[in-house]
């Protein structure tokens, strides 16, 4: 018996040791400890950032609660107005000081994701999510997920600077950074997981699924612990009337991509023009306050982050002429605030139109199929899901979202096909969601694939071998005029001269004209060796 389970022991320990010394060499137990670090941290953000909103708009409106219309009514009209100018004197004399502080947002984890994280800084996040927060809190139309999701992957950054980790862990540390904000935010667990890994990472390996679900799961609670159990919007219970009606979703489908379009265009476009208008930067988010103060006088439903005027859509309070209106006014309003170089994101603005089109959309179709159609509520929901995923090319984790905000689940046949009407549908006329868009303004174009991003993104310096002067390498004569490379050249521009000049080797300089001087040495075998080296890096980060 005792020599049978030695036997067993071994088999078994032969079987299982390999698995365990590559699950101890990825640092998978170091990484679900800085999980719950980073989970702690993003729900703190998370709460610390929403009670300053809260805390700024006290001081503009005399309360805290985001369901602030009927206050506001009560109030001279020059409150309705000023907010927003305050708001942007307020970001103006900030960015007066620091003249390159803006407001951060998914882009900038994204971006930071492709550069192993070298590209966030909890200083810049810490003023640019004041900003954001100075925004909303005085009626700035934005949301609020944008800048948690940006300073919780900062703050999880700083947690794993102190830690040896490798490029891989790093960037599912930032996964768990804005799982958990995103999870905090909107009391969504599972939403923030595929969040995570959807937009962020751009994989659903499961190295990364523990870690990120950690960290989800910590913030969620911590969340529910301040503010409460309940979904962010409240709605009754109903399901689809007729699978006749399985047309009208798909046409509703249609009719979110119009407006997700419409919306992507309008922040894109305005952007252009502010950057393309000579005016100091300080003045900017006034006159961007001033704008929105304008809209706000027509339009009150527009200020802060919009959950109010959504959450009334969901429940049939708007007219037809009221819900069309209000996405014309939301949609300039945020294209003002934005490209003001005020703060916040386009999450909540997204389903705040979503809810409006779909509001609009049910209305309609109420009028003409009376018996066929479900409760105009129904469509603004599935709206919801539908422009939200178009305008953040996250379809996965949005249709969860609308389930976890809504605490409904009848209509998921109806969200699914609307949902993936919209986002193919935006995807073809825009080329990519809002996110890459931002990214493709700074020349980083992920969405073209790795091979395309690394070419441009690996540097010279990084796989050059230094020059030794004591040793049997021949200098480089700068005067010979030979082709030359300099430290700071891309991968792709190392290839074409290799390409060029059809040489094996080719040396590197620093400097200009008589101080320049030779640092190392650059062979075409060593670029592609490192080329394929990341290549296959990104291949085994993907399917672990």
């Amino acid at each position: 018996m005792a020599k049978n389970a030695r036997l067993i022991y071994r088999v078994v320990y032969r079987w299982v040791q390999p698995h365990l010394a590559a699950f101890q060499t990825a640092q998978q137990p170091k990484m679900w400890l800085l999980a719950i670090g980073a989970g702690i941290a993003g729900g703190a953000v998370a709460i610390l950032f929403r009670l300053s909103i809260g805390w700024l708009q006290f001081l503009w409106l005399g309360t805290t609660s985001e369901r602030f219309l009927d206050r506001l009514s009560q109030l001279p009209w020059y409150f309705t107005m000023g907010g927003p100018i305050v708001g942007g004197i307020l970001v103006g004399m900030i960015i007066f000081f620091r003249p390159r502080s803006r407001h951060g947002g998914v882009a900038d984890v994204i971006e930071a994701r492709a550069h192993d994280g070298k590209k966030l800084s909890l200083k810049e996040a810490i003023i640019g999510t004041s900003i954001s927060a100075i925004t909303l809190g005085f009626g700035g139309s934005a949301g609020r997920e944008g800048p948690v999701v940006y300073f919780a992957a900062s703050v999880s950054k700083a947690l794993f600077r102190y830690f040896e980790l490798p490029p891989s862990a790093r960037r599912i540390m930032l996964g768990c950074g804005v799982a958990a904000a995103i999870s905090a935010s909107f009391n969504a667990p599972i939403a923030g997981v595929l969040f995570a890994h959807e937009v962020i990472l751009g994989h659903f390996a499961m190295s990364a699924f523990v870690p990120v679900v950690i960290a989800a799961v910590i913030a969620s609670t911590m969340s529910r612990a301040w503010f409460g159990d309940n979904p962010a919007f409240l709605v009754p219970d109903f399901q689809i009337t007729s699978y006749w009606e399985i047309p009208a979703f798909a046409l509703l489908g249609i009719t979110c991509a119009v407006v997700a379009i419409c919306f992507q265009t309008s922040l894109i476009g305005t952007d252009w023009v502010a950057r393309h208008f000579r005016i100091k930067d300080y003045w900017r988010p006034v006159i961007g306050g001033f704008c929105v103060g304008l809209i706000a006088l027509m339009f009150p439903q527009i200020l802060g982050v919009g959950y109010e005027a959504t959450d009334a859509a969901l429940t049939n309070f708007w007219s037809l002429g009221t819900l069309l209106a209000l996405i014309i006014a939301k949609t300039a309003a945020t294209a003002i605030t934005l490209a003001s170089r005020m703060g916040g994101g386009i999450f909540s603005p997204a389903l705040y139109l979503g809810a409006m089109t779909g509001g609009a959309f049910g209305v309609m179709a109420a009028s003409v199929f009376p018996e066929l159609a479900s409760s105009e509520a129904l469509y603004a929901i599935i709206g919801m899901g539908a422009v939200a995923a178009s305008v953040l090319g996250a379809p996965i984790s949005t249709t969860v979202m609308i389930f976890e905000l809504t605490g409904g689940f009848a209509f998921s046949i109806a969200l699914l096909f609307a949902v993936s009407i919209s986002t193919g549908i935006s995807q073809a006329v825009m080329g990519r969601s809002f996110f890459y868009w931002q990214l493709y303004t700074r020349g980083i174009m992920l969405e073209e694939g790795p091979h395309k991003h690394f070419v441009k993104y690996f540097r010279v310096r990084d796989f050059m071998t230094p020059f030794d002067k004591d040793g049997e390498e021949e200098p480089f004569d700068i005067l010979s005029g030979k082709p030359w490379l300099k430290s700071n050249d891309t991968l792709e521009n190392a290839l074409r001269a290799f390409d060029a000049t059809h040489k094996s080797r080719l040396p590197v300089m620093e400097g200009t004209g008589k101080r320049m001087r030779q640092v190392g040495w650059v062979t075409h075998v060593g670029a592609l060796a490192s080329f394929n080296k990341a290549l296959v890096d990104q291949s085994r980060e993907e399917h672990l």
